[in-house]
């Protein structure tokens, strides 16, 4: 095998994990929505959150690339104050996140084996199982858990898709009255769709620590070139997804009068329909469970990186690590979640709509911290990103900034 080969398989992971976690809520319930209920309208808004926000997640791993550090050393070194800041916004969204895309996980879970269990309860044991794993195995058994899950998920979601365009998409049913994007409801929609996708900005530092654990996994350091072909790879896959999703919303459900549950149960089932109707019902079982996969991976990954980006700012602010620090923060973050699920049991919409919105609301604040530091003097002119890059990352910050502005007029007026 060629040597570049071979050092690539090396670096390639951190980007499948990333993808693995933006291909949950983001994409299985929010760009599934947004064309069920809009049809294609909301398709650049989609794709102009996906561009806007790239060179944000970008930054993290080209950071870890040329420090060997996850940028979250990065914010230490601009100013404690820095660190201190993130740590609170983390604090503030991690429970929310975490319980938007374990209640999916929940009800997909409900619907592949039958389970006529509650959605906490279903979610309890989702989130037992990831404490289970991650205590034991920790990265690799989410390194490689994600990659299977995420080529079935990938390979479904296109042929149903691909039979969907075939078909021609679904019969407008006689009393369709089609939702409105410029009003106050359909505003409020459109920032939390562009809240999570592909995903929220704060969760970019994640990427530099899986980075780091790769690198601890196989003893290789990579260069910035691999470090961003994997990044990249995983970043395209999400934006293709995205696109899809939305695409199978609308083909197969808009103006067909169904409307997407807020019991997560019912919910999956109406999301395995969306397969099922377009490749055929034989195909349920395989469909039923690469979604919950995928959504159990997102889940999994989710208690993981907030676990691990939580143990890795207490160390930097305190000085010490623990052994026990990162399990205690995974039970933390469980549990937590576990409380605000309790409080959303029949409110699927409304829980997610929430954890995006927040995600939005403070994606300006992470967007700019990730662009202080690499264009800090610290990082070197070899590793800092080209002119279009630059100017793209400007660019999003005006997009983000811009869009929460409306967002609060709207909630306001």
């Amino acid at each position: 095998m060629n040597s570049n080969v071979r050092n690539f398989i090396k670096t390639l992971g951190p980007g499948i994990v990333f993808a693995g976690m933006c291909i949950g809520v983001s994409h299985l319930v929010q760009s599934t929505r947004a064309g069920a209920d809009y049809g294609f309208v909301l398709l650049p808004a989609v794709l102009a959150a996906v561009i806007f926000k790239y060179p944000f997640f970008e930054f993290s791993s080209r950071y870890t690339s040329a420090t060997g550090e996850s940028i979250l050393h990065g914010y230490a070194k601009q100013g404690k104050w820095i660190l201190w800041l993130y740590a609170l916004v983390t604090v503030a969204t991690m429970f929310i996140v975490t319980a938007a895309v374990t209640f999916v996980a929940a009800g997909l879970m409900g619907n592949l084996f039958g389970l006529d269990l509650d959605t906490d309860k279903l979610a309890g044991i989702i989130f037992i199982i990831c404490a289970v794993i991650l205590g034991g195995g920790k990265y690799n058994a989410l390194d490689g858990l994600l990659k299977m899950v995420s080529f079935v998920l990938l390979i479904s979601t296109i042929t149903a898709a691909f039979i969907a365009f075939y078909n021609g998409g679904a019969q407008i049913s006689s009393d369709f009255v089609p939702k409105e994007v410029m009003s106050g409801s359909g505003i409020i929609f459109l920032i939390a769709l562009m809240g999570w996708m592909p995903t929220a900005v704060d969760m970019s530092t994640w990427t530099g620590l899986w980075a780091e654990e790769r690198i601890k996994q196989t003893s290789y350091t990579p260069t910035l070139k691999e470090t961003l072909l994997d990044f990249n790879i995983g970043y395209a896959i999400t934006g293709v997804l995205a696109v899809i999703f939305l695409s199978l919303g609308a083909l197969v459900m808009y103006g067909s009068g169904t409307e997407l549950s807020n019991n997560s149960t019912i919910f999956a089932g109406q999301l395995i329909g969306l397969y099922t109707g377009s490749i055929g019902e034989w195909s349920y079982l395989i469909i039923a469970a690469a979604a919950f996969s995928t959504m159990f991976s997102t889940s999994i990954t989710v208690v993981d990186g907030y676990g691990r980006a939580m143990d890795r700012i207490m160390t930097l602010l305190i000085g010490k690590q623990r052994k026990w620090s990162y399990m205690l923060w995974i039970f933390i973050v469980a549990f937590g979640g576990y409380v605000v699920i309790s409080q959303y049991l029949n409110n699927l919409k409304s829980l997610v709509d929430l954890a995006t919105t927040v995600s939005f609301v403070i994606a300006p604040l992470a967007a700019a911290l990730n662009y202080k530091v690499i264009f800090s003097k610290e990082i070197d002119e070899a590793h800092r990103p080209p002119k279009w890059l630059k100017g793209l990352a400007i660019a999003g910050l005006l997009f983000l900034s811009i869009f929460t502005l409306i967002y609060f007029y709207v909630l306001i007026f």
